[in-house]
C-alpha cells in the first residue's frame, strides 16, 4: 500500500468504540430472612405419679400347718331360739379369744357319723363304694351320698358310725378306722362331722327309719371319681371322703 493512504488511515479519526456503558448491577438487596420467632415450648405438665397400692403379701405358711387349738370364747348371755328334734338354734352374745365382742346365732348339734364302707376284695386300686341316694328337702334334689347319721347325746362317734351303716344298708364292717373328721358350715353349724373308714363288709338286712327312703348301689371309685369331676356328686360329706380316700390309696401303690 502507498504510504499516503497508510498516513490517511492513521491520520482518519479514530471511531471511538462507543463503550457499551456498563449498566450497573442491580445489587440484590439481600432481604434479612425473617429471623424464626421461636416460640417457648409449653412445658409437659408434669402428671403426678399415682402411688400403686401397695398388696399386702400374704405370709407364707410353714412346712407344716400347726393343728387346730381348741380356744374358748367367754360367753356372756346364751338364749334359745329354737329346739327342734335334731338341732338348737342358738343366740350367744360373747367376747371371742381376739377380744371382739359379738352376738352370732349358731346351730347346736350332737355332731354325725359318716361310713366310707369300701369293698376292696377284687380291687385294691379301684374298690367298689357303698354310696346311697335319697330326697334331700332342704337341697330340694335327690343326691347321691356316702351313709351318715346323727350321733346321739354321749354316743361313742364308731358305735354310731356302725349303727348308721348296718341301719341304712344292712352292711357291717370286720374293720373300722377313722378317715377325718371336718366342720362342714362352721360359720353357724357346730355340726362336726367325723369320717370312718369301713373294710370287710358283710351284707346283711337294712332298717332304715320310718320317713327314710334309701336307693343303695355299689360304685366303682373310678366311677364315683368320673361323676364327681362331671358335678353329679353335690354333697360335701361325699366329696370330701372319697377325695380324700382316693388321694390316699393313689399314694400307696406309688410306693
Amino acid at each position: 500500500m502507498p504510504k499516503k493512504e497508510k498516513a490517511k488511515k492513521a491520520a482518519a479519526p479514530l471511531k471511538a468504540k462507543a463503550k457499551k456503558s456498563a449498566k450497573p448491577k442491580a445489587t440484590k438487596v439481600l432481604r434479612s430472612k425473617a429471623a424464626k420467632v421461636l416460640k417457648p415450648k409449653a412445658a409437659k405438665a408434669l402428671k403426678p405419679k399415682v402411688a400403686k397400692a401397695l398388696k399386702p403379701k400374704a405370709k407364707k405358711a410353714p412346712k407344716t400347718l400347726s393343728p387346730a387349738v381348741e380356744e374358748k370364747a367367754q360367753v356372756l348371755n346364751s338364749d334359745v331360739v329354737f329346739e327342734g328334734r335334731v338341732f338348737q338354734v342358738m343366740r350367744d352374745r360373747l367376747v371371742e379369744p381376739g377380744g371382739t365382742e359379738v352376738t352370732r346365732e349358731i346351730i347346736r348339734h350332737n355332731g354325725s357319723a359318716v361310713i366310707l364302707a369300701v369293698d376292696n376284695t377284687k380291687s385294691s386300686r379301684d374298690p367298689w363304694i357303698v354310696i346311697e341316694r335319697q330326697y334331700r328337702h332342704a337341697a330340694q334334689r335327690f343326691l347321691w351320698e356316702l351313709p351318715a347319721g346323727k350321733l346321739e347325746p354321749g354316743e361313742n362317734a364308731v358305735e354310731g358310725a356302725q349303727r348308721e351303716l348296718e341301719e341304712e344298708t344292712g352292711y357291717r364292717a370286720k374293720t373300722w378306722k377313722p378317715l377325718v373328721e371336718y366342720y362342714a358350715s362352721p360359720g353357724f353349724v357346730g355340726e362336726a362331722m367325723k369320717v370312718f373308714l369301713a373294710e370287710g363288709l358283710v351284707a346283711g338286712d337294712a332298717h332304715p327309719e320310718d320317713d327314710e327312703r334309701i336307693e343303695l348301689r355299689l360304685v366303682k371309685l373310678s366311677e364315683l371319681l368320673n361323676l364327681i369331676e362331671k358335678g353329679a356328686i353335690q354333697d360335701g360329706k361325699t366329696l370330701t371322703s372319697i377325695l380324700l380316700y382316693a388321694r390316699l390309696i393313689a399314694g400307696k401303690s406309688k410306693k
